[in-house]
């Protein structure tokens, strides 16, 4: 019987301490405790050579803020692939880069079973010459900026872990989520039936499987067209290069 590697995280980040307790918590803080998978964090800082272990710099041609150097960087990175002893793909999450989706973390967990390296950016960005030569793949988290990598590099580990089977509580769990068959999740609802004169829809208490599967199809519809119509458009798109199907719409959706 073939033992599926149990992935490896290997963290360049500024902030080691603040970076731990950002993954410490809930199912995916229960997963490494267990040993689901590894995280190892490694300071940049400890790869100078100068008295004040200098990490960032003035940019070239002018402008506000500092740059990551790259010498300390590259440093980080060959220190860690000589530790784990064979080469791993190095991530980097940046607004440089296509949008994160669902799909790139399944396909990561797939492709990358060992794991990766991932690159907590800070200060005005990271020398462009590190990630053209030293980085395999880039995303962003959306049109936003952060003060660092550190909040984006933990969204990464927290989505690959959960999909680990055994770490979420439901083992269909991760398969009915949003973004998982293109669409929103449906509303959820629990005790207790009535609050403040709000009611649960009837549907969800009547006990018949098939209308509340089928009263979840259209909520979730309906949730992504109001909020997310954009992954409709894909979704109808995806339909269509796939089959002569017509795309989804409303009557469909019932």
């Amino acid at each position: 019987m073939t033992v599926k590697p149990i992935p490896r995280f290997d963290v360049v980040t500024l902030f080691d301490d603040q970076f731990k307790s950002l993954v410490g918590l809930g199912v995916v803080g229960r997963a490494l405790k267990r040993g689901d998978f590894e995280l190892h964090t490694w300071n940049p800082r400890n790869f100078t050579e100068d008295l004040h272990r200098t990490v960032d710099d003035r940019p070239y041609g002018g402008g506000p803020g500092m740059v990551m150097l790259i010498e300390p960087l590259v440093k980080t990175l060959r220190a860690i692939q000589a530790h784990r002893g064979h080469s791993v793909p190095v991530v980097f999450l940046t607004p440089h880069a296509p949008l994160l989706k669902q799909q790139h973390v399944r396909n990561a967990l797939s492709d990358w079973p060992t794991g990766c390296i991932l690159i907590c950016g800070r200060y005005e960005g990271v020398d462009q010459r590190f990630i053209d030569h030293y980085v395999d793949a880039t995303f962003c988290l959306g049109d936003f900026v952060l003060s660092g990598g550190e909040l984006a590099v933990a969204c990464w580990i927290d989505t690959w872990v959960r999909l680990l089977p055994g770490v979420l509580n439901h083992s269909l769990s991760a398969f009915e989520e949003s973004f998982e068959n293109g669409l929103l999740d449906c509303p959820h609802y629990t005790r207790p039936e009535v609050f403040e004169e709000n009611s649960v829809p009837g549907v969800l208490l009547s006990g018949n499987h098939a209308k509340i599967e089928s009263w979840r199809k259209q909520a979730s519809f309906l949730i992504t067209k109001k909020f997310r119509p954009d992954l409709l458009s894909a979704l109808a798109l995806s339909q269509v290069q796939q089959s002569d199907k017509t795309p989804l719409n409303d009557s469909k959706a019932s």
